[in-house]
């Protein structure tokens, strides 16, 4: 047992002084099973052995089922969405939603990721400061409207990010508080929580409407979704289901790959001999045409920055859990209502599986490497029934975005620069965002733009 827990809050407040340095002092510390508590009562274990945690994810998942701290998050995504519904609506509802995310439909996506990145960025201009941790949202929030709703959001931040932010910002501070008040109190919070998912519910439920009195047949995520029936029953999804599944894949499909992003760009900035070998990547496989989808394959190197900046700072940074039932994991014995922490920022770290943790080595994931890592020391998509179903088009996302920027700026971190550091929200993002200047790397290689698509 963790010592010096406070009587009535366990250690709570130190969780949430800083939850990274916590979670890792508890590993180096205590090992693979360190127990602390929330509040009196709650027993927690964070898991630091990728074989354990395979047993929690996968072996014996059926034990598990997510903690109360995700009802903090169902104002705003539902009971039955991917994220936070159980056992057999979660089984049906990935069911539902699996054809979205098959190879075939990815690699349609793929030319709208393309075409939006190099639309957004042919309005940059050179050696001027930009907000790059805004423009990463911008960017995949404008990839998930148009894969998911075929809809051009210019104004996708005011429209929906915004909302979203404040709603995000809100669900966490709820899901860190021992006592959460109901929504039918009036605090400020509880006011502003409600206001920012009503704007939410208003776009999303207009577009479900819309499409509902479309008799054209859509190819995009939402067209799928609202097409698709289940092979048991033959039903398909109602209004509030689809608005639940889009919302959990508005959240997982922006905020995530934004971050990804945004980390990465950071980390080249600071690492210009990974930036010099990305250019020359970039130069030799794309060279000055406009990329294409065909390009992701080829982009060895760069597929390695993002797995990189995905295990130095991965925006799912904690899993959480509950035992269901009385459960054995490796020789623990847990009891039913134990909260179980599994935190891929913390096996990430660890030296064991990753030589100089600390550094940004993208060349470690060369000559397969993932392959000879237990699985579990690097999970950034999380794994088993619960993995990220759409760690495919995320990952691909982030490299065609990543391509078509550097093969037309250089980034560099503005000058007076506050410290950078990760703040862990509901994702890891980069504490008070990333002012950056954006330079040209040379005038034939900004010639592809907008126009030219």
């Amino acid at each position: 047992m963790v010592p010096n827990g406070k009587l009535i809050s366990g250690h709570t407040k130190e969780f949430q002084k800083d939850v990274l340095g916590f979670l890792t002092r508890l590993s180096k510390e205590y090992g693979d099973v360190a127990k602390f508590r929330f509040g009196p009562f709650q027993n927690v274990y964070l898991i630091s052995n990728p074989d354990l945690i395979k047993q929690i994810l996968v072996t014996k998942h059926k034990s598990f089922v997510k903690s109360k701290d995700s009802n903090a998050i169902k104002p705003l995504v539902g009971d039955e969405g991917l994220l936070t519904s159980e056992k057999d609506v979660h089984r049906r509802q990935r069911r539902l939603i699996q054809p979205s995310f098959k190879r075939s439909h990815i690699s349609n996506y793929a030319q709208d990721m393309i075409d939006i990145t190099m639309d957004y960025i042919s309005t940059w201009e050179n050696e001027k400061e930009r907000i790059i941790t805004k423009d990463m949202m911008n960017i995949a929030l404008g990839i998930i409207s148009k894969t998911m709703f075929s809809m051009d959001f210019k104004d996708g931040y005011d429209v929906v990010g915004e909302p979203m932010e404040a709603a995000l910002r809100i669900s966490v501070k709820r899901m860190r508080t021992l006592l959460q008040l109901p929504l039918w109190v009036p605090t400020k919070s509880n006011r502003e929580y409600k206001k920012a998912i009503q704007r939410l519910d208003k776009v999303i439920y207009s577009i479900i409407e819309k499409r509902r009195e479309d008799a054209e047949r859509h190819e995009d995520m939402l067209g799928i979704l609202m097409e698709a029936r289940d092979d048991e029953d033959g039903l398909g999804m109602s209004n509030q289901q689809v608005r639940d599944e889009l919302m959990t894949i508005f959240i997982a499909g922006h905020e995530t790959t934004a971050n990804a992003l945004s980390w990465a760009i950071y980390f080249l900035s600071q690492n210009p001999e990974v930036e010099t070998k990305l250019f020359n990547e970039i130069d030799r496989v794309i060279g000055n045409r406009t990329p294409t989808p065909d390009d992701f394959m080829k982009l060895t190197y760069t597929q390695n920055i993002i797995r990189e900046s995905l295990r130095i700072y991965p925006p799912v940074y904690i899993i959480s859990r509950e035992a269901e039932e009385d459960v054995e994991i490796g020789g623990h014995h847990f009891k039913k209502g134990d909260m179980f922490l599994l935190s891929p920022y913390v096996m990430q770290h660890k030296p064991e599986y990753f030589d100089n943790p600390d550094s940004f080595i993208p060349e470690r994931f060369e000559n397969n490497y993932l392959k000879t890592l237990p699985t579990y020391a690097y999970f950034p998509f999380s794994g088993g029934p619960r993995v990220c179903i759409g760690n495919h088009f995320a990952l691909m996302e982030a490299v065609l975005v990543l391509a078509c920027i550097a093969q037309r700026y250089r980034i560099r971190l503005a000058p007076d620069h506050h410290e950078v550091k990760p703040i862990t929200t509901l994702t890891l993002r980069p504490k008070r965002g990333l002012r950056m200047i954006v330079e040209e790397r040379n005038e034939e290689s900004s010639q592809p733009g907008a126009s030219d698509i």
